[in-house]
C-alpha cells in the first residue's frame, strides 16, 4: 500500500532508517523517517532494524547543517593567505586580487565545487553574502545578475539550498568612493542596488535576501533603503558588524556613535536581521542587539584566522540574540569545528568550561542558522520540516569509543567534516557513504576551479 503524508496527501517517496537520531533533546536509537514532497512525512521510534525498502543511515543522524555566512570565492584563498604575517587589512588586499580574476563562468565552477565541499561536510543550506556583482571596473554585465545567478546555479548542481544575500557595497569607507578593486562591488547607490536585486528570483531551493556589507561600505543615509527592501519582502537581512576596532573608531569619528547604534537609528536591527561577527561591542551594543532580537553569526575559524578577536557570544545570547555559525572565508569548511570553537574560545577567555551544551551548539549549527537564512521550519527532525539530514559516523578514529547516548557530544567535540557519511536534501541523497552523488570528484573540481584563477 502506498503511504502518504498525513496532511498533504503527497505520496511517501523515500524512507530512511537511522541507526541513531538526534531528536533535539536526546539521541534515539532505531528511528525511521518518511519523506513526502521533500518534507518529513512521519517519524517512528523503536525500530531496531531497517524496514524493507528503507535506506539505512548508520551513525548519528542530525538535522542538516546551516552555513549562515559564506563568501564562496574566498575558497580560492585557502593556504595562499597563510604565507607571511599581517592583519585583516593586508589579507584583504590578497582577497581583492582573487576577486578581480573571476568571471561568471569561473565563479560558477568555483562555487559549485565549494558548495559540493559543503555538502560533503553535512551542510544542507548556505547563506551566500554576495557582493561580487559587476565586471572589473564596475561595468554591469549584459545580465546584471550574472554573478548572482551563477551562485544560484552552482548551489543547485551541488545539491544544497542557498539564501543569496545580495549585498549593497557602495563605498570604501566613511565619505570615501570605492577603490579600484571595489568598483565591481558597487551599484553606486542603494536605489540602484535595490533595482538590480529586485530582478533576482528564488525557487524551491533558493531564497533571495539582502545584506549591508558594513556601515563603512553603505552611507548612513542609504541604510534605510536596504532595510526597507528586505522588510517589504520579509527577507533576511545580514550585515558585517564591528569585525574590526578600526571600523568602530571610524564610525565614531564620522557619526559620533558605534556601528550598532547607527544601524539601530536607521531601522536595520530586528528579528530578521543577523549581524556577522559582532566582535568588538560595547555593553550598550549588546543590549541593543539582544533587545531587538537581532541575530549573531559567529565565524570562529575565520575570526581566528584573520586575528579579529573573540566576540561576546555568550553575552549576546543571554541578552536575546540568537546564535548561528558560518565558515565565512572557508579557511576550513566544518560546522562541527565552528561549533566547538565558539565554546572553546569562550573557555579560553573566561577560564571556565561548559558555556553551551552540545544540544545548544547543534541548534546554532542547524535550526537557528536556518532561521537566520529565512527557513524557520528547518533544522529539526519533525513532521512537516524539510527532509534535510546529515549523518556522522560513530566508528571513525575520532568518534569511536563513546557510548551512543553521548553521540551529540561526540559529534560536536570530536568529529570533523571528514566524519560525515550521508547528506540528504529534500529527501534526496546528495552525499552517500562519504561520496557526492552528483559531482564525481570534488577535490579535482576544487583544484581545477582554483587553478583556473592562477594561469
Amino acid at each position: 500500500m502506498q503511504l502518504t503524508h498525513r496532511t498533504t496527501g503527497a505520496p511517501v517517496t523515500a524512507t530512511y532508517w537511522m541507526d541513531h537520531a538526534w531528536l533535539g533533546t536526546h539521541v534515539e536509537p532505531g528511528v525511521t523517517l518518511d519523506v513526502a514532497d521533500g518534507r518529513v512525512a512521519g517519524i517512528r521510534t523503536g525500530v531496531p532494524t531497517p524496514p524493507p525498502g528503507a535506506t539505512a543511515l548508520r551513525g548519528l543522524t542530525l538535522p542538516g547543517l546551516a552555513n549562515t555566512h559564506s563568501h564562496a570565492f574566498h575558497r580560492a584563498l585557502r593556504a595562499t593567505v597563510q604565507v607571511g604575517s599581517g592583519t585583516f587589512w593586508t589579507w584583504r588586499e590578497l582577497m581583492y586580487r582573487t576577486a578581480s580574476l573571476l568571471t561568471p563562468d569561473t565563479y560558477f565552477d568555483l562555487a559549485r565545487a565549494t558548495y559540493a565541499e559543503m555538502a560533503l561536510a553535512g551542510i544542507t543550506s548556505v547563506g551566500e553574502f554576495h557582493y561580487l556583482h559587476h565586471a572589473p571596473g564596475g561595468t554591469p554585465y549584459a545580465n546584471p545578475n550574472a554573478m548572482g545567478e551563477a551562485l544560484i546555479a552552482a548551489a543547485a548542481e551541488a545539491g544544497i539550498r542557498i539564501t543569496l544575500l545580495d549585498t549593497a557595497y557602495l563605498a570604501a569607507g566613511f565619505g570615501e568612493k570605492p577603490n579600484r578593486h571595489q568598483l565591481r562591488f558597487s551599484d553606486t547607490t542603494a536605489e540602484a542596488w535595490a533595482e538590480r536585486a529586485s530582478l533576482l528570483k528564488g525557487d524551491d531551493h533558493t531564497l533571495i535576501g539582502a545584506a549591508i556589507h558594513s556601515v563603512r561600505a553603505v552611507p548612513a543615509g542609504q541604510l534605510g533603503t536596504v532595510a526597507q527592501w528586505a522588510e517589504e519582502r520579509n527577507a533576511p537581512l545580514h550585515v558585517h558588524l564591528s569585525e574590526q576596532t578600526a571600523e568602530n573608531d571610524a564610525c565614531r569619528a564620522a557619526h559620533g556613535r558605534t556601528p550598532t547604534r547607527l544601524l539601530a537609528d536607521h531601522g536595520v536591527l530586528g528579528p530578521r536581521t543577523t549581524g556577522i561577527h559582532n566582535t568588538h561591542l560595547t555593553e550598550a551594543d549588546i543590549a541593543l542587539l539582544g533587545s531587538s532580537a537581532t541575530g549573531t553569526c559567529m565565524c570562529p575559524t575565520t575570526e581566528r584566522d584573520l586575528a579579529d578577536g573573540i566576540g561576546p557570544a555568550a553575552a549576546l545570547q543571554k541578552a536575546g540574540s540568537p546564535l548561528s555559525l558560518g565558515s565565512d572565508s572557508h579557511a576550513v569548511i566544518d560546522l562541527f569545528e565552528e561549533a566547538r570553537a565558539m565554546e572553546l574560545n569562550e573557555r579560553l577567555r573566561t577560564h571556565v568550561r561548559g558555556h553551551w551544551t552540545a544540544a545548544a551548539l547543534l541548534r546554532a549549527a542547524s535550526a537557528d542558522g536556518h532561521a537566520a537564512l529565512g527557513r524557520p521550519d528547518a533544522g529539526v527532525l519533525e513532521p512537516g520540516a524539510p527532509a534535510d539530514l546529515t549523518t556522522v559516523a560513530l566508528d571513525s578514529v575520532r568518534t569511536a569509543g563513546p557510548v551512543p547516548r553521548l553521540a551529540a557530544e561526540t559529534a560536536v567535540f570530536a568529529a570533523s567534516a571528514a566524519d560525515v557519511r550521508h547528506t540528504v536534501v529534500a529527501g534526496r541523497h546528495i552525499v552517500r557513504d562519504g561520496r557526492h552523488t552528483r559531482i564525481e570528484d570534488v577535490p579535482r573540481a576544487l583544484a581545477e576551479a582554483v587553478a583556473a584563477l592562477h594561469p
